[in-house]
């Protein structure tokens, strides 16, 4: 699943930050192609203050966040409240700012049987995360912040996957030119 529902505030370029163009695509497409080929069962969208829909190929599951304005919480909450009308048991959730995340660390954290994991690059802690469903209802539904209270209240309990690739994620225009 990946939240793409912000406004990307920070971000000062002519368009959105997920329509930001890199690598012959834009951010949204480079971060979902990896989650397309990781192979889920589903793979969900959440959208919210940018118009995605071109970007998104049918099969994939959208989810729009109407009050997305009110902080990451709330997408996540979304889409919670989704799955737990659905058959699965876990989710893997990441942000579709974060083009570097692979599908082989989509997949490591899809595999994972553990209630939480997150992907570490070079020891660091990071998205995307594996979050159970007994874990869901500790889940926050307000603020800007998604599951990151869960995993450091629960630190000890967190299988830390390890992932190549790059997980910094696309706030800026300078971090945009990062990339380039």
């Amino acid at each position: 699943m990946l939240l793409a529902a912000g406004e990307g505030s920070r971000y000062d370029g002519p368009t959105h930050k997920l329509l930001a163009p890199i690598d012959g695509s834009v951010v949204f497409e480079r971060s979902l192609i990896p989650v397309l080929a990781a192979g889920f069962d589903e793979v969900i969208v959440v959208t919210g203050a940018c118009e995605l829909g071109r970007f998104i190929p049918d099969g994939v599951t959208i989810i729009d966040n109407p009050i997305w304005d009110e902080g990451q919480a709330t997408s996540l909450a979304a889409a919670v409240d989704y799955l737990q009308a659905g058959l699965h048991d876990a989710a893997v959730i990441g942000l579709a700012d974060q083009p570097g995340v692979t599908t082989d660390c989509w997949r490591s954290l899809r595999e994972s049987n553990a209630d939480l994991a997150a992907a570490s690059y070079e020891g660091r802690q990071r998205n995307p995360v594996r979050l159970a469903r007994s874990v869901w209802p500790e889940l926050p539904r307000e603020g800007d912040i998604g599951a990151r209270q869960i995993l450091r209240a629960r630190s000890a309990e967190v299988e830390r996957i390890t992932c190549s690739g790059n997980s910094d994620d696309i706030d800026t225009l300078e971090d945009l030119r990062s990339w380039s």
